[in-house]
């Protein structure tokens, strides 16, 4: 009988979504836990724990489960070569849950997830050259490359956001040995960062009144002033726009993609991050590679990592020879 569902799991830095997904990429239930911080024991668990709820809520005849990590795949071998913002490393992390959920497990980077999502049926559909990044605690990249996911010699390429930028910049962290990289400039924890910093310099604005108020500059709140017209917040966004668009200038410079779709939960910030890097990527490379540039919000917006997860699984279906 051919199986009708399959689970996905976007595992990122700080939080884990987990859903049903059928063959046509609808979702029909989900599951969602707080993994930062985290043992790889009860990470491992955690995991565990929403795949069985989605389970128990309507997802009883998957067929099998994917998983999108933060980390480097050794596609030799299928174990975690590096866990970047997860304690994974050195895991036969694919082997390890198929144990534990009796169930077969597909795996591969959380960038490249979210890629096949946004070129099977998203933003990046039809694109043949196309970039993908995932803007959250990190950046999550996926290269689209001649129509096809593009995994480098052992499975290791994408990482933009262990691009180094800054030549004596600050060291980054998760298992990185580079200084400079470009998530330390262009990430979740670089908005709060540079949230405060504004909101130290404009007392009276709405930015500093929820410092003061004791609350964390989170994205989403900072995103949420800026929606609102504060001015500090609406700073704060453009700014690490710009910062994008430095990142991507070297892209297109060294790729020439016709499309970069940008996803994660920065996204939410739309046309203020989007465009000053935009701005940027105009100013700064050739008008011959940036003049059919096209650089939108990813279609499945925070969904489209677990998304791509599902589609590792079907994928991994039909590459077993198990009936769909």
């Amino acid at each position: 009988m051919p199986a009708r569902r399959v689970i996905g799991v976007d595992l990122g830095g700080t939080k884990l979504l987990a859903g049903a997904v059928d063959p046509d990429m609808g979702v029909h239930s989900r599951a969602a836990r707080a993994v930062a911080g985290l043992s790889q024991r009860a990470l491992l668990e955690a995991a565990v724990g929403a795949v069985a709820e989605v389970l128990d809520h309507g997802a009883q005849d998957a067929a099998a489960v994917g998983f999108g990590l933060p980390a480097l795949i050794d596609r030799g071998t299928g174990r975690v070569a590096v866990g970047a913002h997860t304690p994974l490393a050195d895991l036969a992390f694919a082997d390890t849950m198929g144990e534990r959920l009796g169930l077969p497990v597909f795996v591969d980077n959380d960038g490249n997830a979210t890629a096949l999502a946004e070129h099977r049926a998203g933003a990046a559909r039809g694109a043949s050259h196309a970039l993908v990044l995932t803007l959250g605690t990190g950046i999550g990249g996926g290269l689209i490359l001649g129509g096809e996911l593009y995994h480098g010699a052992r499975g290791g390429a994408g990482e933009i956001g262990h691009m180094e930028i800054d030549l004596d910049g600050e060291p980054d962290v998760d298992n990185c040995p580079g200084r400079g990289c470009a998530e330390l400039f262009v990430s979740g924890p670089a908005l709060e960062r540079e949230a405060l910093r504004l909101a130290a310099l404009h007392p009276s604005s709405a930015l500093a009144r929820a410092a003061g108020d004791g609350g964390r500059l989170a994205g989403p709140l900072v995103t949420e002033l800026a929606h609102d017209g504060d001015p500090a917040a609406v700073e704060a966004v453009a700014l690490v726009g710009r910062r994008l668009g430095i990142v991507l200038t070297s892209l297109v410079n060294v790729l020439n993609p016709e499309l970069v779709v940008i996803g994660g939960g920065l996204v939410a910030a739309g046309e203020l991050l989007l465009e000053p890097a935009r701005e940027i990527v105009a100013s700064r490379t050739f008008p011959f590679l940036h003049e059919r540039l096209r650089i939108v919000p990813a279609r499945f917006g925070i969904e489209a990592g677990m998304i791509g997860a599902a589609l590792l699984a079907w994928d991994g279906l039909g590459a077993t020879g198990v009936s769909q």
